[in-house]
């Protein structure tokens, strides 16, 4: 894990009002979106580096299609002021955007990333990133997923996907720490 200093953005991924959807299943961890707030602002205290991501989903079915208000950033983390919302059609918010061209120009190389769901595209873009020479730091606290139903039927709790999600980032794709840590390491 990289120091986490001024020149550590934080990208804040899809927390959006259709995440919030009951046919999409329980969701562990309801405390993700107050301890990504708690991250946000600290990194607007200090006028570190803040990049919202939102999905604009193209699936007929999807919550998070732009003309739908499930697509709305969520107000515990909306943007303000100037903040960068990076919008993307798939889970890496690293494809068909411009999300490495604007850390590169700033000089970032280390991430903090947050947000929903872990096993979608918060773990998509975590792994995108250290491909691309990123250091990654997910936040285990500020992250969550939902229950999932394998593909031969078997259920798996919104926790479990979650915790596997993150064991499979965990030392290979990136570091994995809580708020309390994050906020303790500034």
């Amino acid at each position: 894990m990289a120091a986490i200093d001024d020149q550590t953005a934080l990208l804040i991924i899809d927390v959006q009002q259709g995440l919030d959807e009951p046919r999409l299943g329980r969701r562990n961890n309801p405390e993700a979106e107050s301890n990504m707030a708690r991250l946000l602002d600290e990194w607007r205290a200090r006028r570190r580096p803040i990049f919202h991501v939102q999905h604009m989903s193209t699936e007929p079915d999807s919550p998070l299609r732009p003309e739908l208000p499930g697509n709305a950033i969520k107000r515990e983390v909306a943007p303000i002021g100037g903040e960068p919302i990076i919008q993307k059609r798939v889970n890496s918010a690293f494809i068909g955007t411009d999300l490495q061209a604007r850390l590169e120009a700033a000089g970032l190389t280390s991430l903090i990333i947050v947000g929903l769901t872990t096993d979608h595209c918060v773990s998509s873009t975590a792994r995108m990133a250290r491909d691309l020479g990123f250091c990654a730091t997910v936040v285990a606290d500020a992250t969550a997923a939902h229950e999932r139903l394998s593909y031969n039927g078997k259920h798996f709790s919104g926790e479990m996907v979650h915790e596997l999600a993150l064991a499979n980032l965990h030392q290979e794709f990136a570091a994995i720490l809580t708020t309390d840590q994050v906020l303790g390491s500034n």
